[in-house]
């Protein structure tokens, strides 16, 4: 299995003979304005370019779509992408709505089970944007706005199991996969977005130590950092901070553009 870190939580999965796209957030360096409410949102998004020419993102075998916010599935995505190609979502209304886009085979994750793709096994998890108590405090529109968001699980008996958590941060859903799947890898959206007067919409630093603590034997890659305003956790404070926590073998930051190998199951990574 490898895992290429594109861009904010786009990914490349080369698993089990296919190429899986997650999350594409594929326009040019400033293509957005920043998310209204949240930190930096001066900035324009993204805060940076693609690592690779755009065209080495469309040859793939399949597109997996977390959810519908413009950093997952953005307007360029829907423009350039082969409209033939499977795309995966969360549920039966995200697949409409990227149905209505024009993709002719899209296919809603299984509520409960695995849905199959080439031998690949694909479990749809669950996660909240937000902390119980945030989504408390938040304005009914805010809550509205952060709306149902996933996580997959990919099996297959050749290779490693990938846990990709998606925009959630730790809580009794991230706690449960963890113990259910028992992940050789998991993928973190870490970056600490930030609603000012409210907290993070994805996993902190804290969080990040509550996942290794609780699957001590997994490999873990963060994601979803410096690409987009309200991410505040750079990846040069997510190391210093691996340092001081002893976790820094355990969790690889790859840069843009960087690839993961991981090994077979139980054999490790390089």
């Amino acid at each position: 299995m490898q895992l290429t870190q594109i861009r904010n939580a786009t990914l490349l999965v080369d698993y089990a003979g296919k190429t899986l796209l997650v999350d594409p957030l594929l326009a040019a360096r400033g293509a957005y304005p920043g998310f209204a409410g949240t930190a930096n949102s001066h900035l324009a998004n993204p805060l940076v370019d693609l690592p690779v020419p755009l065209a080495a993102l469309l040859d793939v075998d399949a597109v997996v779509v977390t959810h519908l916010h413009l950093d997952h599935w953005d307007e360029t995505a829907r423009r350039v992408l082969p409209k033939g190609l499977p795309v995966f979502a969360q549920d039966e209304a995200d697949a409409q709505a990227i149905r209505a886009d024009g993709f002719t085979d899209v296919r809603p994750l299984a509520a409960a089970g695995d849905t199959a793709f080439g031998g690949i096994r694909i479990a749809r998890t669950g996660g909240r944007h937000g902390s119980d108590a945030l989504m408390a405090a938040a304005p009914p529109a805010f809550r509205t706005r952060m709306g149902e968001v996933s996580g997959i699980v990919l099996r297959h008996p050749d290779e490693p199991t990938l846990y990709i958590a998606g925009d959630t941060v730790w809580n009794a859903h991230v706690a449960a996969v963890l113990e259910t799947y028992d992940p050789d890898v998991v993928v973190l959206n870490c970056g600490d977005a930030q609603v000012p007067g409210l907290g993070p919409i994805i996993m902190d630093l804290d969080d990040v130590g509550r996942v290794a603590r609780a699957a001590p034997r997994a490999a873990i890659v963060a994601s979803h950092l410096e690409a987009v305003n309200h991410c505040v956790l750079s990846r040069a404070g997510l190391r210093a901070w691996l340092d001081g926590q002893g976790l820094r073998a355990r969790v690889s930051v790859p840069e843009d553009g960087e690839a993961c190998v991981f090994l077979q199951p139980g054999a490790g990574s390089r």
